[in-house]
């Protein structure tokens, strides 16, 4: 394929990206969270695409995005507390895992398998434009290569998936910078399945106790449950005293070569988390260190959605040194 055509995010962009994508193409589109890939959610081809391109395992379902709840009920059922996370929380950086409804029209590539589908209504403009041209579900995943670490800009994303895919929308640097928080409420209780964008500060007044079921093992039922993902190319090691050889990124009054937040800010620290991670393994590279190693973040708020992200990156896995 290919270099991947630059859109602007202007009529004729979003026109161009929704044409694109109704005609099974693979487009990069901006989120609040991080730069999804996307493809028409109803067709099997484009959608088998996105695992190609990504080198994504198929039994690891996709996100649906969706312009408005109206359209997301016409897809899935909404149990337990999900209309009253809906309301709280979309648009937004939520997804919700829910029992899929008879005649939903999505290719079973998304679903990979299971009964369940996951839902989000984005709050970015520019992906809600694109929605609303193209008038059907759009299935995006993080426009990465596997298990590698999540684009928060149109250059992260061509610099892994240029080649890939037929376009990147580009919308600037995605403000929120870390993935959507999933939730699967039912009847009996609301599980957390990925640490995110909402804190479970925000969620427990509506749904009382989550419970924790983030890494599953081998009964993934929605992303970013691998337990190894967003590495970078160079050994990342989350804590602890730094050594000689070594790239470090700080954290508030801990210096680094780089830094999440200097004031210590938890949601500075998630808007740059990403990029500071991409720019630590290019200095890496150029310096031939050993080692990333990134100061000790609080575990409380968006902190557990940024430790959440560290661990995994440095977790043993395919791509480990």
């Amino acid at each position: 394929m290919q270099a991947a055509e630059d859109l602007q995010p202007d009529t004729t962009g979003i026109a161009r990206a929704a044409a694109l994508l109704c005609a099974g193409q693979l487009v990069a589109l901006p989120s609040e969270t991080v730069y999804g890939l996307a493809a028409d959610a109803t067709q099997d081809d484009a959608v088998a695409a996105i695992y190609a391109a990504k080198g994504r395992p198929d039994f690891n379902p996709l996100i649906v995005h969706l312009p408005d709840l109206d359209s997301a009920m016409t897809i899935a059922m909404f149990p337990g507390h999900a209309h009253a996370l809906a309301e709280a929380f979309w648009p937004g950086p939520l997804t919700l895992v829910l029992p899929l409804r008879p005649g939903h029209g999505l290719s079973a590539r998304v679903t990979a398998g299971h009964a369940t589908v996951a839902i989000r209504l984005p709050a970015h403009p520019v992906m809600q434009a694109v929605l609303s041209a193209a008038q059907r579900p759009i299935a995006a995943p993080s426009a990465n290569l596997s298990g590698r670490i999540s684009a928060t800009t149109a250059a992260h994303v061509r610099a892994g998936l240029g080649g890939r895919i037929a376009a990147i929308l580009d919308g600037g640097p995605t403000p929120v910078g870390v993935e959507s928080t999933i939730l699967a409420p039912s009847a009996e209780g609301t599980r957390l399945l990925r640490e995110g964008a909402i804190p479970r500060e925000a969620i427990t007044p509506i749904t009382g106790p989550l419970t924790a079921d983030t890494t599953p093992g081998a009964r993934v039922e929605a992303p970013g449950q691998l337990a190894s993902h967003y590495a970078p190319h160079t050994l990342l090691l989350c804590g602890g005293t730094p050594q000689p050889g070594e790239v470090t990124i700080g954290f508030g009054t801990a210096k680094g070569d780089l830094s999440l937040s200097e004031q210590g800010d938890l949601t500075e620290a998630a808007a740059r988390l990403f990029a500071t991670l991409h720019n630590a393994d290019a200095l890496a590279q150029s310096r031939g260190a050993t080692a990333i190693r990134v100061a000790d973040i609080p575990d409380t708020g968006l902190g557990r959605a940024i430790n959440d992200r560290l661990r995994r990156a440095a977790a043993p896995g395919p791509f480990s040194v």
